[in-house]
């Protein structure tokens, strides 16, 4: 079999994602760093809507981060056992929320130049109510359900670090998500984020290849 190759760019919060999943599993892939704005012919011809990340296998694409990681999960159970039945439901409807509602209301708010009909602050007051929510939901130990890392982690962390992007300050003001501001930093100061968020030359055609992660580039 050969390595899969994962087309993917740094700062989308769905290559994050997928990224991470692949990261837990341990499992080696070809990286082609790419730029949203001057996607690559070979990209385009495999995947003609152009979104990243885009796994290829031997016998088939993967086109969707969700899918990705369920791929990565069939080849390595990385949070086997970790949830019960109702933090299985919690995880499945939250990813949902934030990857449909908390994506609405994130570029509305983040990209609000874009939106010049839209009102910047109700945007940015829709994603606040679904981070309070989740902030119920939070346990007290490392992570969002306890100590072990999940899917649940790995999939909404990345739109989190957007929405305080948009504004730090405002965000570090909150008083109604503190524990959420706690995983954030736990995430951020993380060797996982560190891992993934390394600095890949932009992919084209002929380049030189580079792996994921990075520790399996040769010096």
């Amino acid at each position: 079999m050969n390595e899969p190759i994962i087309y993917s760019f740094k700062r989308c919060p769905y290559a994050m994602r997928a990224r991470m999943a692949i990261k837990l599993a341990n499992i080696k892939c070809e990286i082609r760093e790419v730029r949203l704005n001057n996607k690559p012919k070979q990209m385009l011809d495999i995947s003609p809507k152009g979104t990243v990340p885009i796994l290829i296998l031997d016998n088939r694409v993967i086109e969707e981060s969700n899918d990705i990681i369920e791929w990565v999960i069939e080849q390595n159970n990385i949070f086997k056992g970790n949830l019960n039945d109702n933090q299985i439901n919690i995880t499945n409807n939250l990813i949902e929320v934030f990857d449909n509602k908390f994506k609405y209301h994130l570029d509305r708010y983040k990209y609000s130049t874009s939106y010049i009909d839209h009102n910047r602050d109700l945007h940015r007051e829709e994603c606040l109510n679904i981070l309070v929510d989740l902030e119920k939901r939070i346990s007290n130990k490392q992570w969002i359900f306890g100590s072990e890392i999940n899917k649940l982690d790995i999939s909404i962390l990345p739109f989190i670090r957007q929405f305080k992007i948009a504004d730090p300050k405002w965000f570090d003001e909150q008083n109604k998500i503190i524990k959420i501001k706690q995983l954030l930093n736990t995430f951020l100061s993380s060797s996982l984020f560190k891992d993934i968020m390394y600095d890949y030359e932009v992919w084209e055609e002929g380049s030189k290849k580079s792996f994921f992660p990075n520790s399996l580039n040769k010096i």
